[in-house]
């Protein structure tokens, strides 16, 4: 592990989130994810009353369909557990503002204006990034498998600059983009 050594401590909560991509017979890739909540101790809520240890306090899903450009096709969420009574009837139009949507530079930012606060579930926001990541992830690797996309896995240059390792002007930057200088970034 490349911690250090920790406290002496005692685990609280747990959140998982899972996520795998398909490749689908149209074409299209469903990215799916999973978010799971668990205490180690029994937790009350407003609209559940008691939750045991282990009991999901969240059990989430999420499906987003993507094309091979990144372009969200379709977004489907289902909620089986959650701390208040509304969190079920979460209003799927909320999601589909992001149908058509690109993930690429500014994604995070998309999705906060369109499902943060009021207006969304804090949840839900939070899946996203990690299917995002998981679609550019899945689909770039299967273009550098297939063919598609000779050279290997390079994401496109919109990506400069989206982290510490894809710097412009960086190592990386300088192997995946020879053709882009730091001067027409």
């Amino acid at each position: 592990m490349p911690l250090p050594p920790a406290s002496d401590r005692q685990a609280v909560h747990a959140r998982d989130i899972r996520c795998r991509a398909y490749r689908r017979s149209d074409g299209l890739w469903d990215i799916d994810g999973e978010l799971l909540d668990t205490r180690t101790e029994p937790v009350h809520t407003h609209g559940r009353g008691r939750i045991e240890p282990g009991e999901p306090l969240h059990a989430m899903w999420m499906r987003l369909t993507v094309d091979e450009s990144l372009r969200v096709r379709a977004i489907r969420a289902g909620i089986d557990q959650a701390p208040y009574p509304a969190c079920p009837h979460f209003p799927a139009q909320r999601l589909e503002q992001l149908v058509g949507a690109q993930i690429a530079p500014g994604w995070t930012a998309r999705v906060r204006l369109a499902l943060g606060g009021r207006n969304g579930c804090t949840h839900l926001v939070e899946m996203l990034g990690p299917l995002a990541t998981t679609a550019i992830q899945a689909i770039y690797a299967w273009r550098s498998e297939t063919g598609d996309q000779p050279g290997g896995h390079r994401p496109p240059p919109d990506f400069i600059d989206s982290c510490h390792s894809l710097a412009a002007g960086g190592e990386a930057a300088r192997i995946l983009w020879p053709e882009r200088t730091t001067d027409d970034v």
